[in-house]
């Protein structure tokens, strides 16, 4: 499929959706709760990415671009708001601190509580990545936890920031399924497009594709959509930056969890599938057959819930 065929079908789908769906305002994060390791202040929250302080996750608006060359946001008004730098650090699932830019996520850990993923490097760089998947049923049982699914993008030798379109239960929805697009964590902050709501049996499509010409090695900005095949909502982050990053990292998809106390705490039904997976190189080639690869975090963790992965034509996550 040529490039020019691909990115129609992109920037339609897009339009399909603005045109049967609005987005709801972005919500609060969950705060870290009683459960958060004994050195995570009480005041911060839960993300894809570890405990932050709430003043260091920034909400976009619909229409805002994140500018690495300007080190702003450009608001859809045409106004401009600097990005500032965290006053606070971060810290990983078992609460170790993290300052500034390093996210601490390469190589993913349980300690930052990615549970397992399958990914799959290149020695040049990706232009666009998708993947579909189901909103599983809710969790049998209620501990507070924080369940994220997700494909995603990073800089495999030079981590600053990943790109996700993530599936969340418990993170901008209480007790409940949301989506939402992020991009995490150049300055020590968390930028997320507005969430909307979902439902369980909800397919979801995630992808993200560059925004330059086919041949790019590495692009600066990028576009990055969580939509609901089926009820319309979606969160999109369109022109985001890449922050110099070459993405040359690929996750068809990940696990990952907070405040699982139990395997209830898990959705019922314990698998999901990422089907229909698409890879393109940085040439807007499709790969026929991306070496994907399961990485199983899950040793020494409590619970055990029987994690595990299954490949290759389409990957499965157990739990």
């Amino acid at each position: 499929m040529s490039r020019i065929s691909v990115r129609s079908r992109i920037l339609v789908s897009i339009a399909i959706t603005m045109l049967v769906a609005g987005l709801t305002a972005a919500q609060a994060q969950m705060p870290a709760g009683p459960k958060r390791p004994a050195a995570v202040p009480a005041n911060y929250v839960i993300t894809p990415f570890g405990y932050f302080h709430s003043s260091c996750v920034k909400h976009l608006a619909k229409g805002d671009d994140v500018r690495r060359d300007e080190k702003a946001i450009r608001h859809a008004n045409g106004s401009v708001e600097d990005i500032q730098v965290c006053a606070f650090p971060h810290f990983k699932a078992d609460g170790a601190k993290v300052i500034g830019d390093e996210r601490g996520v390469k190589d993913p850990s349980i300690g930052h509580a990615w549970v397992e993923y399958a990914s799959t490097t290149t020695t040049t760089s990706y232009a666009y990545l998708y993947a579909n998947f189901n909103v599983p049923p809710a969790p049998s049982t209620n501990d507070g936890q924080t369940i994220y699914m997700f494909p995603g993008m990073e800089d495999y030798a030079d981590v600053v920031t990943i790109i996700q379109p993530v599936l969340g239960w418990n993170s901008d929805y209480a007790s409940a399924w949301g989506i939402a697009s992020w991009n995490c964590c150049v300055s020590g902050t968390v930028f997320e497009a507005p969430p909307a709501p979902v439902k369980s049996g909800d397919v979801i499509l995630g992808y993200m594709f560059d925004t330059c010409a086919s041949g790019t090695l590495s692009c600066p900005t990028w576009d990055i959509v969580t939509w609901d095949r089926t009820n319309g909502n979606f969160s999109e982050l369109l022109n985001t930056s890449s922050f110099g990053q070459t993405f040359n990292w690929a996750f068809a998809g990940a696990l990952e969890v907070y405040n699982v106390v139990q395997c209830g705490d898990y959705p019922s039904g314990g698998a999901t599938t990422f089907y229909d997976l698409g890879l393109y190189n940085y040439k807007w080639q499709k790969l026929a057959n991306p070496a994907w690869t399961v990485t199983n975090l899950s040793s020494g963790l409590t619970p055990q819930c029987g994690y595990g992965g299954k490949l290759p034509k389409q990957l499965t996550l157990t739990y």
